[in-house]
């Protein structure tokens, strides 16, 4: 699914289990699309556990805290998995990018 929140002009795109918790989230700002978070909960789960998460925090983002079923105030687009993968490959490869 996918969000679209004007007062940032940020696009967020979510994968969520079946329990409606975000298990991967994008983050895209601006008219250019540019990427600011692509994370990954397990991911972040690691890097908790290894004592590197202000890490992860800084590079990738962070997940939302609570499950879809709790916001309000959105109205989401359901998205392919297609279409979301395409967005996370971007959005990571992109980041990554920034790291070299």
């Amino acid at each position: 699914m996918r969000c679209y929140w004007d007062e940032e002009d940020t696009w967020f795109y979510f994968e969520v289990d079946a329990e409606g918790w975000v298990t991967r989230q994008v983050e895209l700002e601006g008219p250019e699309l540019i990427p600011v978070a692509a994370a990954s909960l397990a991911e972040w789960q690691r890097a908790r556990d290894a004592g590197h998460l202000d890490e992860y925090d800084s590079r990738f983002g962070v997940t939302a805290e609570l499950p879809v079923s709790e916001w309000e105030g959105h109205d989401p687009e359901q998205l392919t998995f297609e279409e979301f993968e395409e967005a996370w490959a971007c959005a990571r490869r992109q980041i990554m990018s920034r790291l070299i």
